[in-house]
């Protein structure tokens, strides 16, 4: 049976201030919670109505649908609710393609930026500090599992960006190069900016080669496109040129 205070705690988890109190993060589905139990992610709790999982019985907490409707944020019907443990923060090992965030405030961007980045193997996300926080239940939803194989880090842009001067630094801009028909180098940082306002003056400053994504539309009244979008489409023209 779920007790009121472990109710009472994962109401909570839904914001960022008690997710870092309690340092726990909520994982709901069969397929997403297998995911993070094969990952190096630790388990704090699991509450299940099967008993299907690969995970410790002392952590594992049977119980009813009616109980678990309780406790589910989602509206689809599942079958299991877990709590995982924050990791500690650590500093990134930026090499190869790294993406970074400036102020990414939308939770299905975030989490859509981390299945992009699983996909075209990169392997680190940098997010500056107003990016929205990976473990909210909506990004680690989108995510759909990769937040296990993509490490985020959350630190002051430019700082990082200013350790790592050998590095290329580009940004997507509208009236930067064409990404088609510029030369890409094979590692970088990528920096993609805010829905609203994209990347802000002070992390433009750092920027070393300014990227757009050309418009094709024949009355070009769209003013931009979304991130995650944009995100997709430089990882993918990154990749093809260093593979064809």
């Amino acid at each position: 049976m779920v007790s009121k205070s472990q109710i009472k705690l994962i109401t909570s988890l839904e914001q960022k201030k008690y997710r870092t109190k309690n340092g726990l993060f909520i994982v709901e589905g069969k397929k997403g919670i297998q995911e993070f139990l094969n990952s190096t992610f630790e388990l704090e709790t699991l509450f299940t109505i099967e008993d299907s999982f690969n995970a410790p019985a002392s952590k594992t907490l049977m119980v009813k649908e009616e109980e678990l409707k309780k406790i589910s944020r989602l509206h689809s019907s599942q079958t299991a609710l877990a709590l995982f443990k924050i990791p500690e923060e650590t500093l990134p090992e930026l090499s190869g393609l790294t993406v970074a965030l400036d102020g990414v405030r939308d939770p299905g961007n975030l989490g859509t930026i981390i299945r992009l980045c699983d996909w075209f193997g990169v392997k680190e996300l940098l997010c500056s500090g107003d990016t929205v926080d990976c473990y909210n239940p909506k990004v680690v939803q989108a995510s759909m599992g990769s937040l296990t194989r993509v490490k985020l880090h959350y630190h002051d842009l430019q700082e990082v960006v200013n350790n790592n001067t050998q590095l290329p630094v580009m940004g997507t801009f509208l009236e930067g190069e064409n990404v088609y028909t510029a030369t890409l180098p094979a590692s970088g940082i990528i920096i993609l900016g805010n829905e609203a306002n994209g990347i802000s003056t002070t992390v433009e400053e750092l920027v070393t080669q300014k990227l757009t994504i050309p418009q094709f539309g024949a009355e070009e009244n769209t003013e931009s496109l979304n991130v995650a979008t944009a995100t997709a489409i430089l990882l993918s023209e990154f990749r093809r040129q260093e593979n064809y």
